[in-house]
């Protein structure tokens, strides 16, 4: 018999940074027949969820559900709180960043975008600079993605909220967490977020299909004010029908089941718990990527990312051509790199459903891919992730 590729045994190793694996507890829950999206049983689930979601964004504030991924959010997030001509103010942080600007820029708004080496996150200096300068306060709302996908780069939100207060700015500060929430620390009301973006396919624990705009009383102030065409994304008939558990148009049922198992997962962990296991595991990709001699996309300590790890290749060489091989020979799927990083990087996602010896197999994939590259590199990163691990 003529051997085939076509069949590869064992389970896919999905180790992009989202959408990430979903727990079978979760595809168990969405395993279940469609019911009335306007009955009282999807009412009883609906109305459970968006007040337990709270929780995950440390608010007490309400948090709106579209059926879309994060880029509806950021859309919804824009259109409820601005007026065509309003200046804002973002950073280019990475290939999502800058897909938010391409997005501000369609609905006329007038952007400062101050540009980036996609190494670094938003400066809480230049925050406070720019903002401080502002006397006339034209600035209506500062965008910032809390941990960038595509570079593994995650902005200190709790010093760019200092930086706002310092410079007495009423700015909106508007975050997307799509690869942060349930992941990394995030505190929507401490920090006084006026609109946080998220998306389910993360550390949310499901497939992609719901996304979120928490808001704030400031936020609902200033929905008032704006004059963006906005029909779907209208928070105000999602407010109103929501009250009761139900949506101005049907709701992907499916996912509220899939949701509701999915906050009972996290529940059950502790989120802390969940954000100390991120923690633990982002430090041992690092100390496994430094240990192969190879360097983290990250210039900052401060600012890596717990949710994925991007790792740089050495000139002359490409992350592609890596991904390929592991992909081909140990079902391995890792991020490539985007725009201004593609074949230039490799991301290393570990986040979501995930435990020691799950980051262990992804780590030695990535080492016995490095072998069979044409890549310099040093052994022992493996170990050394697992030095951490049984710490």
């Amino acid at each position: 018999m003529a051997k085939s590729n076509s069949f590869k045994p064992g389970k896919h190793f999905l180790q992009i940074p989202g959408p990430t694996n979903v727990p079978d507890r979760v595809l168990r829950a969405m395993d279940y027949p469609v019911i009335d999206h306007r009955g009282p049983v999807f009412a009883d689930i609906a109305k459970r969820v968006l007040e337990r979601v709270k929780l995950i964004f440390k608010t007490d504030e309400p948090v709106i559900i579209f059926p879309s991924s994060g880029t509806g959010a950021w859309e919804a997030a824009i259109v409820n709180t601005l007026s065509e001509g309003d200046k804002v103010l973002m950073f280019e942080t990475g290939q999502f960043s800058s897909l938010w600007y391409e997005q501000a820029k369609r609905f006329k708004l007038d952007v400062d975008f101050v540009a980036g080496d996609w190494r670094t996150g938003v400066d809480p200096k230049i925050v406070e600079e720019k903002l401080s300068k502002d006397k006339e306060h034209k600035i209506k709302a500062l965008f910032v993605v809390h941990n960038e996908t595509s570079t593994g780069v995650c902005s200190r939100l709790a010093d760019i909220r200092k930086a706002m207060d310092a410079a007495k700015h009423p700015a909106l500060l508007l975050v997307d967490t799509i690869s942060s929430l349930a992941s990394i620390d995030f505190k929507h009301k401490e920090w006084k977020v006026d609109v946080t973006v998220c998306g389910s396919q993360k550390g949310l624990l499901l497939p992609p299909g719901l996304s979120f705009n928490a808001i704030s009383s400031k936020a609902l102030e200033a929905y008032k004010k704006s004059n963006l065409p906005k029909s779907f994304w209208d928070w105000k008939p999602m407010l109103e029908m929501n009250k009761d558990g139900f949506f101005p148009y049907t709701p992907v049922t499916q996912m509220f089941y899939g949701l509701d198992e999915a906050l009972n997962m996290l529940m059950e962990e502790g989120l802390e718990n969940v954000l100390d296991r991120h923690t633990r595991h982002g430090e041992a990709t690092r100390a496994a990527v430094k240990d192969w001699g190879l360097e983290i996309l990250c210039k900052k300590p401060e600012e890596y990312s717990n949710s994925l790890t991007a790792v740089m290749v050495p000139d002359g060489h490409d992350a592609d051509a890596l991904r390929k091989i592991i992909l081909d020979d140990y079902n391995m799927a890792l991020g490539m790199g985007l725009a201004k990083v593609k074949s230039k990087i490799f991301r290393i996602g570990h986040l979501g459903d995930f435990n020691d010896l799950m980051l262990a197999g992804t780590l030695a994939g990535v080492e016995m891919g490095l072998r069979k590259s044409k890549i310099p590199f040093k052994q022992g990163g493996l170990m050394a992730a697992i030095d951490h691990l049984s710490k």
